[in-house]
């Protein structure tokens, strides 16, 4: 059987490919691709433990059988790209809770479109792009995501967000490709009737986005560039648990 595979990241970089088709035996695991690779490719042994795998935009075990005709993504990290995106996904009647875009985010647009009179506090959160990182002048960024994966996840965390803290709307939208300094890269907008529910969703929102959704950075400085060190992966996602489905991946 024939599977898709893709590359993002330092991956990329580390492999000289964005994407690969790899024929495999019937009944194959994705413990059984990562393995191929890291005997194609022995720099990816190091890092293997590291990273986290989907079947069709989905997190999945290492133990989980392909199919022919599966995508599958090798994920380093997230929040740690380059390129400019293809395109962007984002519901046209926003209908949707979270968007990925190629533009400067408009950040009071989306507060202004989820408050309504009802609400006690609205909190936003902007992320920036700051001009050093670890005593070296950043000159701009680069971001990079892995699409549809990406936009799921977020719609996810806006979903779970609203059934684990008392709040009544949540927007969130990030950016790709180039950003310069002082750029907002992702703002996230929480209300609620009263401003601890929002505060404390507003923070756990950023705080598992920058864990889980596949989205990564490269940072380019006056004397060279380099991934930025992504966030660990929770330990359900790292060691392989997952949540695959198996059902075929949207296009």
């Amino acid at each position: 059987m024939q599977v898709h595979v893709l590359f993002f990241g330092m991956l990329k970089d580390l492999t000289g490919w964005s994407s690969d088709s790899l024929e495999l035996p019937e009944h194959a695991t994705l413990r059984d691709l990562l393995t191929h690779y890291q005997g194609q490719i022995p720099r990816l042994k190091p890092i293997a433990a590291s990273l986290a795998v989907s079947i069709n935009q989905e997190y999945a075990p290492l133990d989980s059988r392909l199919k022919s005709g599966d995508e599958v993504a090798l994920l380093p990290p997230v929040s740690g790209g380059s390129g400019q995106p293809n395109s962007v996904a984002e519901p046209a009647d926003h209908s949707g809770y979270a968007a990925i875009v190629d533009r400067a985010i408009d950040t009071q647009a989306l507060l202004q479109r989820i408050k309504q009179p009802d609400d006690g506090a609205a909190v936003v959160f902007e992320g920036v792009v700051r001009n050093h990182t670890r005593g070296r002048r950043t000159l701009y960024l680069d971001y990079e995501a892995y699409l549809e994966m990406a936009l799921k996840q977020m719609e996810l965390l806006a979903r779970q967000a609203l059934s684990k803290f008392p709040i009544r709307d949540v927007a969130i939208a990030h950016r790709l490709g180039r950003l310069q300094i002082g750029e907002t890269s992702v703002a996230i907008v929480v209300a609620s009737a009263h401003r601890t529910a929002a505060f404390e969703a507003c923070r756990w929102l950023i705080d598992t986005l920058k864990r889980t959704v596949p989205i990564w950075k490269k940072e380019y400085f006056e004397d060279g560039a380099t991934w930025a060190d992504g966030e660990p992966f929770p330990p359900e996602i790292a060691s392989g648990e997952g949540s695959h489905s198996g059902k075929p991946a949207s296009k």
